[in-house]
């Protein structure tokens, strides 16, 4: 049996970024999404950062966001966006320890970062995650024709 050689659609490649470039693209947005271990299970939340000298900085209240991040094990920060103009897509992932900001001269450092948490509440608490690594990656966006069929908007029975 012959292989197939019909021609589907070409595959854009990703180009993986290199530390500088991640950090560029991490100053442009504030908003992520940081994974921590909770109650052995990960657990994944949105929150405002901000880049602060090679590290990156959130506050946060009291709860199981601030206990996951600051417990034994090391988090993850994902951030991402995309250009409409042009179809490109990054997506950056910072992976390190978490620590509590606690002395008096950092945590007025950091109060003047204009740290902003889009949820209202006490948010007393300033966290710093220094990585470990830092890695990224973009990407053409690929045409929704490329991947629609016309079952995908197709109304489907409930799981039941």
């Amino acid at each position: 049996m012959a292989a197939d050689t019909s021609a589907g659609p070409a595959q854009e490649p990703v180009e993986h970024l290199e530390s500088r470039q991640c950090w560029d693209l991490l100053r442009q947005v504030s908003v992520g999404r940081l994974a921590v271990w909770v109650d052995e299970h990960p657990d994944i939340f949105p929150l405002n950062y901000t880049v602060d000298h090679g590290t990156l900085v959130f506050r946060t209240g009291e709860g199981t966001k601030l206990g996951g991040a600051l417990g034994e094990a090391p988090v993850a920060l994902e951030a991402d966006g995309v250009d409409a103009e042009s179809g490109m897509a990054w997506s950056v992932v910072v992976k390190g320890k978490a620590a509590p900001i606690t002395g008096t001269e950092e945590v007025l450092d950091s109060a003047s970062l204009y740290l902003f948490p889009w949820q209202a509440g006490q948010k007393d608490h300033f966290v710093r995650i220094t990585p470990d690594s830092v890695t990224g990656r973009r990407f053409k966006v690929t045409p929704p024709l490329t991947w629609w069929t016309q079952l995908s908007g197709a109304v489907k029975a409930s799981p039941e």
